[in-house]
């Protein structure tokens, strides 16, 4: 590799590089060819790649257009565009992968394919999913649909034809919604009905395009001599197709720059995979490798706890073992809750938002972040009983406001008139027109209008303070940018979000609810060690979101006044400060926690692995499954599961299966010992379980 230190061009602006810490100037000024940034949470990863591209255009040493920056999401790609514009980098493209391929599809696909080009599916996918589950026999229930779109999107992200896939799913052991070979079969007459209907899915953008530059040598070269620089942003996120569609931009060279952090891969269930990020350096034995740890986004007390739960991570491979340091003043300490039941976790959480709005933390710079969407409702319902603001990340599109779209065409209209002058006070002007008051209204869907127009008055005030010269058209042009590529603006209001949704976001406070087994981690990841590990990360992703104020809380029962049999989760064991009242927790679930030992109960070794501790012996001693026992459990889950319109690993995963007709439990309290089975499985499923280990008859 490299020497970093040397790496610097005598014509490096300074003024551009001003203010970036060592590393960071290390990379912006790496010479052309490959370079690898393994960027923490809150290093400012953004900022390296952005003064890279600005430092590389300015010392000439590529023009602007020939510069290609892809990322995985209209809003990051949005930011980039956006940062290199205040750079004064002009016409370097950032988009996203898929973004990237639709505009060279449509641009090559008279001389590749002719004709009239195929329309995109973009809400009508999960009907023609709909038509091939009927072709094939399969139900046609919106969840089913779902999750056979979910296998068929993961199988065409990471290279698998319909003829391959039964095998790659056993390969791989995933939990299909339905037998391989029948996925396979709706997977292949999807593929049949949107070619005979001229359409295209997500991801034949990127096969197509593909196919137009490995099979067209015209096309690869037109297409390699129009870019010459690449950078991938958030690159432990690509898939296998991501991946070959990279190469195929490069052909040979290696003008590449790649940023990303496998602690934070979140996408595996997706097909993305870490494994271009690490295997880098031994891809490319010149690539300049800099590491970024230098966290300036959360205190000292937030870094240290974000660390120590990455730390506890098994089996890291050596690329990850990145360790932040807080560059920030010291904060408060991170608060730990636990609470009898959702409800009130939902009430407690909108009291202590309602505390911080009052002592001065903005609305927009709070979120509620959870691990799956259904948990919103109840804290959608305690924010409005606080008549606090609030807005679900992942619903209704910004752009797609009536309000909004109202707004953009009398700003249209302006601007076709307008005569030079300042640009807040002419959108200012405009929006007032349409409803923006000095004054917010009281609540409700007024206020949800208002503070929607008052999000772009507030980006208009952002751009003239960034963006030299901007006037009124060129305010509009910015927003038909943004519309196309859902970059929307801040809006007032806390956030609700899932862990997922919230990859790439911060916030100045951020309240991890629902730290319960069985959501955090999720209950179909138990028994799979690599499962495990990405709802690490994926609780890791969510730690590092907050600046300061930082609150993590978990409830002993769902419902009101139910049973309290909920354990927190497993990844806050050694988290909490000593002699926390949460200790409690463990005590009452009968289990002192993931720190005492779990020995074997076949030769008293200590278990480690989730499957042993689940299993209760070791993976090498002599199972005592009853063969008969555990095949009526399997029909028993299946009826079950079809009953419920549910996946069969929703009723019970097949570790837990198998501990069952290992450890026969034949009461309630040996039932609940077994990892995997909680209030909830006891409550729905336990008195049949044991009526079939009891009787040796199915319940």
């Amino acid at each position: 590799m490299r020497d970093v230190r040397t790496a610097a061009d005598s014509r490096t602006d300074t003024g551009l590089l001003d203010g970036l810490d060592p590393e960071q100037r290390a990379a912006a000024t790496a010479p052309r060819g490959p370079v690898c940034v393994l960027a923490g949470a809150g290093t400012g990863k953004t900022r390296t790649i952005t003064h890279r591209i600005a430092h590389l255009v300015r010392g000439g040493h590529v023009a602007a257009g020939q510069v290609l920056a892809v990322t995985f999401t209209s809003r990051a790609a949005g930011e980039l565009r956006s940062r290199l514009r205040a750079l004064g980098v002009e016409g370097a493209q950032a988009r996203t992968f898929h973004a990237a391929a639709l505009r060279q599809l449509r641009y090559f696909w008279p001389r590749v394919v002719g004709g009239p080009q195929w329309d995109l599916i973009e809400n009508n996918k999960l009907r023609l999913i709909g038509q091939a589950a009927h072709r094939t026999g399969l139900s046609t229930e919106v969840e089913v649909l779902r999750d056979l779109a979910g296998e068929i999107e993961w199988a065409k992200a990471s290279l698998i034809v319909p003829d391959d896939y039964p095998a790659a799913a056993a390969r791989r052991q995933r939990d299909t919604p339905e037998p391989p070979t029948r996925v396979a079969a709706v997977y292949r007459q999807y593929e049949e009905l949107k070619n005979s209907a001229r359409l295209l899915d997500f991801d034949d953008l990127l096969l197509h395009t593909i196919a137009a530059l490995e099979e067209h040598r015209a096309v690869a070269e037109e297409f390699r001599d129009r870019y010459r620089c690449f950078v991938v942003d958030e690159y432990q996120d690509v898939t296998p197709l991501q991946q070959r569609l990279l190469d195929a931009w490069l052909g040979e060279r290696d003008d590449l720059t790649v940023v990303g952090d496998a602690n934070q891969t979140i996408y595996s269930f997706g097909g993305a995979s870490p494994r271009p990020l690490l295997e880098f350096p031994r891809r490319f034995p010149e690539a300049t490798v800099i590491r970024l740890e230098r966290d300036y986004r959360s205190t000292p007390q937030v870094v240290a706890l974000a660390n120590s739960a990455i730390g506890a991570a098994r089996g890291r491979p050596a690329g990850s073992r990145l360790r932040l340091v807080g560059q920030r003043p010291d904060g408060p300490p991170p608060r730990f809750v636990e609470f009898d039941d959702e409800p009130a976790e939902a009430a407690a959480t909108a009291a202590r938002i309602r505390d911080l709005l009052d002592a001065g933390v903005a609305a927009s710079e709070i979120a509620v972040l959870y691990r799956v969407n259904a948990q919103s409702e109840a804290y959608e319902q305690a924010l409005a009983e606080q008549d606090i603001p609030y807005l679900v990340r992942g619903g209704e599109r910004f752009f797609a406001r009536t309000e909004v779209r109202q707004a953009m065409v009398a700003l249209r209209t302006a601007a076709s008139r307008a005569e030079p002058g300042e640009l807040v006070p002419a959108v200012g002007a405009v929006l007032g027109q349409v409803g923006l008051t000095e004054q917010p209204p009281a609540g409700g869907s007024a206020r949800e209008r208002w503070d929607a127009l008052a999000a772009l008055r507030d980006l208009a005030d952002e751009l003239s303070r960034t963006v030299p010269d901007m006037d009124l058209p060129g305010f509009v042009a910015e927003l038909d940018q943004r519309a196309a590529a859902q970059h929307p603006p801040t809006v007032a209001g806390v956030t609700l979000a899932s862990l997922h949704a919230a990859k790439g976001l911060e916030w100045d406070a951020v309240f991890l609810v629902g730290l319960a087994e069985g959501t955090v981690p999720i209950q179909r990841a138990d028994g799979d060690e690599q499962a495990i590990e990405e709802e690490r990360r994926l609780f890791y992703v969510g730690l590092t979101r907050a600046r300061e104020h930082l609150t993590l809380s978990w409830s002993l029962s769902r419902t009101a006044g139910g049973r309290r049999h909920r354990r927190r989760s497993r990844f806050l064991y050694g988290l909490l400060p000593e002699n926390h009242p949460a200790s409690r927790v463990a005590r009452a679930s009968g289990s002192s926690g993931p720190r005492a030992k779990v020995r074997c109960r076949v030769c008293g070794s200590s278990l480690m692995a989730t499957i042993e501790i689940k299993l209760g012996r070791c993976e090498g001693c002599p199972s005592t499954v009853d063969e008969e026992l555990l095949e009526r459990l399997r029909g028993w889950r299946g009826a079950r599961a079809r009953e419920l319109k549910v996946p069969v690993y929703v009723v019970f995963t097949d570790a837990t299966l198998m501990a069952i007709a290992e450890q026969r439990p034949t009461d309630e309290r040996e039932l609940v010992a077994i990892a995997g089975i909680g209030a909830t499985k006891l409550e729905r499923f336990g008195s049949e379980v044991l009526a079939m280990v009891n009787s040796g008859t199915p319940a």
